[in-house]
């Protein structure tokens, strides 16, 4: 392999790192009801967001307490993913729990 060929090789792989970028990240949002019980978002903040006790009765309070929470941030995807799961998961049980997604800023 010649200087020259050198070069252009690591010209090219130069290029293709730089042009990859990470995918954006989005917020899920649950937000508050007067119906879904402090248990139930608990339990889908554990199951479906694997968070431990303590982070899942934290997240749960600010649902609470403020209108709203952040679950975890995602790509977009698995974002929605979660959203349909959470969804799908609160109709099944007779809760109004809703969730949302935001760009991460």
């Amino acid at each position: 392999m010649t200087k020259e060929d050198s070069n252009l090789q690591e010209e090219l792989l130069t290029r293709d790192r730089d042009a990859l970028e990470e995918p954006p990240l989005y917020k899920v949002l649950l937000h508050n009801d007067d119906y879904t019980t402090m248990d139930f978002v608990v339990m889908i903040l554990e199951t479906i967001f694997n968070k431990d006790s303590t982070e899942a009765t934290q997240i749960m309070l600010d649902v609470h307490h403020q209108g709203m929470g952040i679950a975890g941030v995602y790509t977009r995807e698995i974002g929605e993913t979660k959203i349909a799961q959470v969804h799908r998961l609160a109709k099944s049980n007779q809760y109004p729990l809703k969730c949302s997604l935001e760009k991460n800023c």
